[in-house]
């Protein structure tokens, strides 16, 4: 339980303006995409660096739990309070702070949105590729903390790949300063790459610096229908077995289809069991050339293949392709998502063996996203209110986590772990491995108050 006192200091931090208490604000801060419920003690907006570590210290002072959270977007549990205490929002502190073109770098804030600091380096020529799902609304210190991917994926990495240096506070309040603004820089541990994906069980980041890149000249987008979800993977797999490294190419099996174009509003054939959405970019002439290379490994395999004819077809598309998540909900109550990764080339078994887990449990087991790279969000549709069938699916996802590691696959690959896979790590790591990850935690946390209960 906070005390009065804490919450006394707490307010002469942030002001009472940014700080409740009260049971509906709580409420609001109780949950993530996940639709988990851990509600907190109390609600802190800090407004910059320096209020962050007197929180921090506090916190510390009276082991409280402290939960960072940005948009609340995350899909497995991670901005959720489990043990209570303090929500750490970022909601104010949201400013791009500097776009330096010259060395083509951004800073920022933890609670920029994804989208907006894209819109803003585009608008002088430059890129920030990482492009979640949320991009809309996530915020770029959520996309740290789970290491965010994304469609680009494919072509350019994730968010790893692009921070180069981070501005933290560790759980007694210190500051720290991680990674350099130079092309190169290796003095001591990577700090910056530890962080990153780290789930907000280490520090609480303040400030992201990240590389950008020339923004491609010109885009080219296509899509092809396939009879049925193994057909789709066989042509990606030979896609990527090609020399051609497409910027995106994006899975839907028929449910995940025809729910999303439901939603999204969009007319398809009622017979299409699978669907390729593909970019290629560059120049002009090298985007159109890797499109090419891309329709002839593809035309003959798909019941149709098409290329968009301008922005407008292309921006329908994509959102055909954003809205697919949240259509899903038109088959089920609910689901439970998992972002698996298997090699790009066990991507035709991976599709067959998730529809075969569906029938053997009478699950509908839906499958889209980023086949290119092999990560496949596995969507088993279920109910919570009903135990048998809600028992039934998490069989299912146990299942699901068997074939993926039997394939060579990961289960997670931009999720994260926090609550939901949890129980499912030891699956994929050893105990040895485990415990290594907990001396580092301990090192870093030595009071276990950094997001609680999150990966272990």
């Amino acid at each position: 339980m906070i005390s009065d006192t804490v919450l006394k200091t707490l307010t002469s931090i942030v002001g009472a303006e940014n700080i409740a208490v009260d049971e509906a604000a709580l409420a609001a801060y109780a949950y993530d995409a996940t639709r988990l419920k851990g509600v907190p003690e109390v609600v802190v907006r800090p407004g910059n660096e320096g209020e962050v570590a007197r929180i921090m210290a506090l916190a510390s002072q009276y082991e409280i739990p402290v939960v960072p959270r940005g948009a609340g977007s995350g899909l497995t549990g991670g901005a959720v309070a489990s043990k209570g205490g303090i929500v750490l929002s970022f909601e104010r502190m949201a400013r791009i702070l500097n776009i330096d073109t010259a060395n083509r770098n951004a800073t920022i804030e933890p609670g920029v949105v994804t989208g907006e600091l894209q819109k803003a380096v585009e608008a002088v020529g430059l890129f920030y590729p990482p492009d979640p799902g949320s991009l809309a609304f996530c915020t770029m210190g959520g996309n740290v903390a789970e290491n965010a991917g994304g469609m680009r994926a494919l072509k350019y990495g994730v968010t790893r790949d692009y921070v180069i240096g981070l501005r933290a506070i560790l759980p007694d309040g210190s500051v720290i300063k991680t990674g350099v603004k130079t092309a190169k820089g290796v003095v001591g541990y990577d700090l910056t790459r530890l962080i990153v994906g780290s789930e907000g069980t280490l520090a609480v980041v303040t400030e992201i610096t990240v590389r950008l890149i020339p923004k491609p000249e010109s885009v080219v987008t296509m899509t092809a229908l396939f009879k049925d979800p193994s057909e789709a993977g066989m042509a990606v797999a030979a896609i990527m077995a090609s020399p051609v490294t497409p910027r995106c190419m994006e899975f839907m099996d028929a449910e995940a289809l025809k729910a999303g174009a439901s939603h999204s509003g969009m007319k398809l054939p009622d017979d299409a069991g699978a669907f390729l959405l593909i970019e290629t970019d560059g120049n002009p002439g090298e985007a159109t050339r890797q499109a090419n290379v891309i329709r002839d490994i593809v035309e003959p395999r798909a019941l149709s293949f098409s290329v968009a004819s301008g922005l407008d077809e292309a921006t329908a598309l994509w959102k055909l392709r954003r809205s697919t998540s949240q259509a899903l909900f038109s088959l089920a109550p609910d689901k439970i998502n998992e972002d698996t990764v298997v090699p790009v080339s066990r991507v035709p078994e991976a599709l067959a063996g998730f529809g075969e887990i569906g029938k053997r449990h009478g699950l509908k087991v839906v499958c889209f996203g980023h086949a290119g790279d092999g990560n496949i969000h596995v969507n088993v549709m279920t109910d919570r209110k009903d135990a048998a069938k809600y028992a039934e699916a998490e069989a299912a996802v146990v299942e699901v986590f068997e074939l993926v590691l039997k394939l060579g696959g990961t289960i997670s690959g931009e999720h994260g772990i926090g609550l939901t896979k949890a129980p499912y790590l030891r699956m994929e790591m050893s105990e040895a491995e485990v415990e290594q990850l907990k001396r580092i935690k301990a090192a870093f946390d030595p009071l276990g108050i950094m997001n609680p209960g999150k990966i272990f």
